[in-house]
């Protein structure tokens, strides 16, 4: 005899019931007839039950078919617990259940509602198998002829250790649990099936052969190593975490996101002692030992010349760090950290050594031993430790003479003021100058301006050779962006009528100078210059709205020979020009495109105050896993680092070396001013570390973007992010990146207004810049941004700005054109089924609701003032029943969307070619005649969409007379008729004709069509 084991584990983030923010939970599993539940636990959101609750299996071969119900309810009355309410339920197919114990895995399911408006949170921990009664184990599930599709994937964790189920604290099977046979029991209507797509234990890959059951709901549970309910939170391995892998109705599995669980602060009810939960709360606690070493006095000298250069070395188990050795020093500073993670120590001993610096072997001159078990703990908000002396021993642990060491020691994680600057351990074999190229930063970019220059006029202009009228334009040039205006030929006081208005981008603080010269087109390619002026930027005056511009400014021009030499002579006369000039502080300056912006401010800083926050951002940086080996010469490794750009604020976590499974557990926030934003977090190979070239440029390896307004409100999101980068030899899946993001609102009148407000600041909207101006503006703000971010320490480099700002999101690819035309064929599906619907109706394909949509048009043909609140309730309900397929996870990068995977290799070789071309001609006549073909196609549905409005143009304007004659006749007909017809039978008449029977129809076109179509369009017109 077989019998099901369903071992109720624990839940998390109950919904409270009692009416005081508790709930006193119970579970009732429910199997082939047979209920059984769990004891109750009083008061408690997050209980932890660790029963095992055992059913009787009848038939082996139908347990496929059959479905295991979990319900939980809270016990408003403890003492018998007939009076329950419902907490949420999950079912799973038995089809997912294994055939043994060691097979089985602990998985954790999302709580699911019972009816539309049930309020339902939190997951339950669940793990099922079946064995044969007095046996561990069976053979396996009977033979069927179901066939799995191979384009499912089961992906487990390779960097998971398994842990034996021996180290959770379980009941036994005939303690903790009470059982209720249940003789009949309603069917209630099924949910959400689960299905275990787990293919084998803990470490290793799974066999190639191993194929997952199907996942009708689109949503399955990836295999995960067993979970231990009381996790050491200060432990630096990986998260034991169930994943539950979220799937798109066509999303391959392997770009799909995976969901996990792990224990974060935030998803914990606030215990006392725990100082994280409130400010660090999204990351994992890493533990490690900090020791400051600060300085030291009265060292002995050493050496026989009398001098001494001291260094210290921190020593723990097979770590070691050094600082800075310091020339004839007796009482050195040398004020650094060291961090070692906790996991990681080897010894329980600590050991300072100062030593002295010697051209063969370093004299020992003092030690400091510490016992790591004794260290304090600090975590902030707790003051900084503050250091002391300590008097140095020789290697017998005796006291020498002289020589004191200043030293902090302390316990702490990664939420320490002294992490980011910190030399750690895994960075051993980084020499101090290179070590701040592997340090986690913040950096803010410089608030940008547009500077609108208008050139009216210039007067007295002296030519360089007299008696010669000057062919003059005006150059203008601001920090490498250069504008002229159109030749004014044959003039000293050249006007231009035609307004000069030139656009440039601007950045704080004004330290730039504005260069306007007036040139004399002397020849072809030859100008000389008559004139010029050097305006600081810091000068120019700001408009902040629409206001009265500034009046224009005339400004005496000076010859170059007059600047370079020097000359202060003042000069009665000059030429002059004549300048309107000032900064815009109502735009926004775009530096990123405006589909995936992250910040929408204007940039004068009246009007950015001005606009209030609406909530918080704050975003965990977890860990990734498979990241490609890019160091392939020094033992296939990855030098890894993130970058998260949000508004003006760019994070930069620290640079995890020699490992393809990084884990950064670092947490950043941003000040949210606007749900209609984009975050994008990036992921980096760093190439400057020891033995790089300074033009080395680190790698790309994947980037993610997630949209604000599509997160719930207060809601922790943990997944698995796939890295997706595409490279001329196709899509690439450069790994996973976990993240967990969470939004919090703090002004909910401001948010839900915001959505009838402008998305742009007004002057975009008021006075809009012109289109042919804005790609090169935006280009102008990235190469402002890279600069200036270059020059910080550690420098954001340019590849990376470019690459998180999409440079190139607006050049030529074939493939994502074919893209937005698959976008626009996806949007015009659904008028499609609009129109196939409305086809069934009217051939009477289903009478039941032809029948009723006659009833439904009578009614509104008799009750008019119906009509628009039929169709306000109609979208109504279709939004309420759309509320159960929403979205359960942020969007990301979408390959089937992108039309990433089936794409040809020439077409990426096209997308990835530099512009202006290198390619060979042969190639770029091949490409050019594939674009002519493309345009070909757009061009004949262009016409034909223009033949079509112009036959409606036809109508009236007598290009067939006959045509026109007849339609105008037609209409003096039908005016009178409807003039002494009620509107009501008119009504009637057409919409009944329009529904008849399809025996009453003709297979031809009907005649309205037929005389539309031979209306006369241009199209004979064209040559």
């Amino acid at each position: 005899m077989m019998k099901l084991v369903v071992e109720v584990l624990d839940a998390m983030d109950l919904m409270p019931k009692d009416g005081q923010g508790s709930a006193s939970p119970f579970v009732e599993v429910d199997f082939d007839e047979q209920q059984k539940r769990t004891r109750t636990k009083e008061k408690d959101l997050n209980p932890v039950w660790n029963e095992k609750l055992v059913f009787s299996v009848s038939n082996p071969r139908d347990l496929p078919n059959k479905v295991i119900e979990v319900v939980v309810f809270n016990d408003t009355k403890a003492s018998n617990g007939h009076h329950r309410n419902f907490l949420g339920r999950v079912k799973i197919s038995g089809s997912s259940v294994p055939f043994s114990e060691p097979e089985s895995t602990i998985q954790r399911y999302p709580l699911d509602k019972r009816g539309l408006f049930s309020r339902i949170r939190g997951d339950i921990a669940l793990k099922a198998y079946v064995v044969q009664d007095g046996s561990g184990s069976v053979s396996g599930p009977p033979p069927t002829e179901t066939e799995y599709p191979s384009s499912v994937h089961a992906e487990p964790d390779y960097h998971h250790e398994e842990t034996s189920f021996e180290e959770i604290n379980t009941n036994k099977i005939d303690e903790g649990f009470r059982v209720e046979e249940k003789k009949s029991k309603k069917k209630e209507k099924e949910v959400r099936t689960f299905h275990s797509i787990g293919t084998g234990g803990g470490g290793g890959p799974p066999p190639a052969a191993a194929a997952p059951p199907p996942m009708p709901s689109g949503i399955g549970f990836t295999k995960a190593p067993v979970m231990e309910t009381k996790t050491d939170f200060a432990r630096a391995g990986p998260a034991q975490a169930a994943v539950m892998q979220v799937q798109g109705p066509r999303q391959n599995p392997e770009y799909g996101l995976e969901e996990t669980s792990p224990p974060l602060a935030a998803r914990r009810p606030y215990r006392a002692g725990d100082k994280l939960a409130s400010t660090y709360d999204l990351v994992e606690q890493m533990h490690y030992l900090f020791v400051h070493v600060v300085k030291a006095k009265d060292l002995p000298v050493m050496d026989i010349s009398g001098s001494l250069d001291p260094y210290v070395e921190v020593k723990v188990g097979n770590y070691k760090g050094v600082t800075k050795h310091l020339e004839k020093n007796q009482n050195p500073v040398w004020n650094q950290k060291f961090a070692f993670p906790k996991e990681r120590l080897q010894s329980n001993q600590l050991e300072i050594t100062v030593k002295d610096k010697d051209i063969g072997k370093d004299d020992f001159v003092g030690k400091v031993l510490f016992d790591l078990l004794e260290l304090p703990l600090r975590v902030p908000p707790d003051s900084p430790l503050a250091p002391q002396w300590y008097r140095l021993v020789d290697k017998k642990g005796e006291k020498v003479n002289k020589g004191e060491i200043m030293l902090a020691v302390w316990m702490g994680t990664q939420a320490d003021e002294s992490f980011p600057d910190a030399w750690h351990s895994d960075a051993h074999n980084i020499s101090h100058s290179n070590l701040s190229n592997t340090r986690s930063k913040v950096y803010f970019t410089p608030q940008l301006y547009y500077l609108r220059i208008h050139v009216l006029e210039a007067q007295d202009l002296v030519p360089s050779e007299k008696g010669r009228l000057p062919d003059a334009f005006v150059r203008v040039q601001l920090v490498g962006q250069s504008k002229a205006t159109k030749l004014c030929p044959k003039t000293i006081n050249p006007k231009w009528v035609e307004l000069e208005e030139f656009i440039f981008v601007a950045s704080e603080p004004f330290e730039d100078f504005i260069f306007v010269s007036v040139e004399d087109r002397v020849g072809p390619g030859k100008e000389e210059i008559l004139g010029r002026v050097i305006i600081p930027v810091k000068d120019v005056p700001q408009r902040h709205e629409i206001v009265k511009l500034p009046e224009p400014r005339w400004f005496s021009l000076h010859k170059p020979s007059a600047a370079d030499e020097g000359e202060k002579k003042e000069k009665k006369f000059s030429s002059k020009i004549l300048l309107q000039i000032f900064l815009e502080g109502g735009y926004h300056v775009l530096d990123e495109s405006t589909h995936f912006s992250s910040d929408l401010r204007p940039s004068s800083k009246p009007l950015r105050i001005r606009k209030q926050k609406i909530g918080d951002l704050d975003l965990g940086i977890l860990s990734a896993k498979n990241l490609p080996p890019i160091k392939i010469k020094d033992g296939r490794t990855t030098d890894a680092y993130c970058v998260a750009k949000y508004g003006n604020k760019w994070a930069r976590t620290r640079t995890l070396l020699d490992i393809q499974a990084p884990r950064w557990n670092q947490q950043y926030s941003w000040e949210v001013y606007d749900l209609c934003t984009v975050i994008t977090i990036g992921v980096f190979n760093n190439a400057h570390i020891n033995g790089s070239k300074d033009d080395a440029k680190d790698e790309r390896i994947g980037k993610v973007r997630i949209r604000l307004s599509t997160l719930q409100t207060n809601r922790v999101y943990t997944h698995y992010y796939p890295l997706l980068v595409l490279q001329p030899s196709g899509l690439k899946k450069n790994g996973e990146l976990q993240l967990a993001i969470r939004f919090t609102c703090t002004a909910w009148a401001n948010m839900v207004t915001q959505y009838g407000r402008p998305l742009l600041p007004k002057m975009h909207y008021v006075q809009p810049i012109p289109l042919k101006h804005i790609e090169y503006l935006r280009h102008q703000a990235m190469v402002i941004v890279a600069a200036r971010l270059g020059r910080a320490e550690p420098p954001l480099r340019k590849e990376v700005v470019e690459y998180m700002l999409d440079v190139d999101i607006h050049m030529w690819s074939l493939r994502r054109s074919k893209a937005n035309f698959n976008r626009i064929t996806s949007l015009l599906s659904g008028v499609t089924r609009v129109c196939k619907f409305l086809e069934d109706i009217c051939y009477w394909r289903n009478p039941v609701t032809t029948c009723l949509v006659h009833v439904l048009f009578l009614i509104l043909v008799f009750y008019p003032e119906l009509i628009l609140p039929t169709i306000f309730l109609y979208l109504f309900g279709i939004g309420i029943w759309n509320y159960r397929f929403r979205p359960r996870h942020p969007p990301h990068m979408d390959v089937q969307l992108s039309g990433a995977l089936n794409v040809h290799p020439d077409e990426l070789d096209e997308e990835f070619d530099a512009f202006p071309t290198k390619q060979q001609s042969e190639i770029v006549r091949m490409r050019y005649d594939r674009l002519r073909s493309v345009a070909g196609r757009v061009q004949t549905v262009v016409g034909d969409l223009a033949s079509q409005g112009e036959r409606a143009q036809a109508i009236l304007s007598w290009r067939d007379p006959r045509a026109t004659a007849i339609f105008i006749i037609f209409s003096l007909i039908w005016a009178a008729i409807i003039y002494v017809t009620p509107l009501q039978v008119v009504a009637i008449l057409i919409g009944l004709y329009w529904l008849r029977h399809p025996r009453l129809r003709s297979k031809l076109p009907s005649v309205p069509v037929n005389f539309f179509k031979r209306l006369p369009s241009k199209s004979d017109m064209l040559l």
